[in-house]
């Protein structure tokens, strides 16, 4: 999970985190949702799941309202 720079979360699948952020962050081949937002930090990540299961958590993960994503990371009540 990555914050952005108007505050908001973005969720995404990657087997790099860290190339993909980078990819983000330079525009090339980064998600459209950053474009009018910047990618700022990693706040969340997890292992240990193969693609198929990978893309079932996001889909949970994305239906989480914010304040739940929030405790997720670790700032939330």
């Amino acid at each position: 999970m990555i914050r952005c720079s108007d505050g908001s979360l973005y969720t995404g699948v990657s087997t790099d985190v860290e190339r993909r952020f980078a990819e983000h962050l330079t525009g090339k081949r980064g998600a459209r949702y950053f474009q009018g937002r910047r990618p700022e930090a990693i706040v969340y990540r997890e292992s240990g799941h193969d693609r198929s299961s990978a893309l079932r958590r996001e889909a949970a993960i994305k239906a989480l309202r914010r304040e739940q994503k929030l405790a997720l990371i670790g700032q939330g009540s």
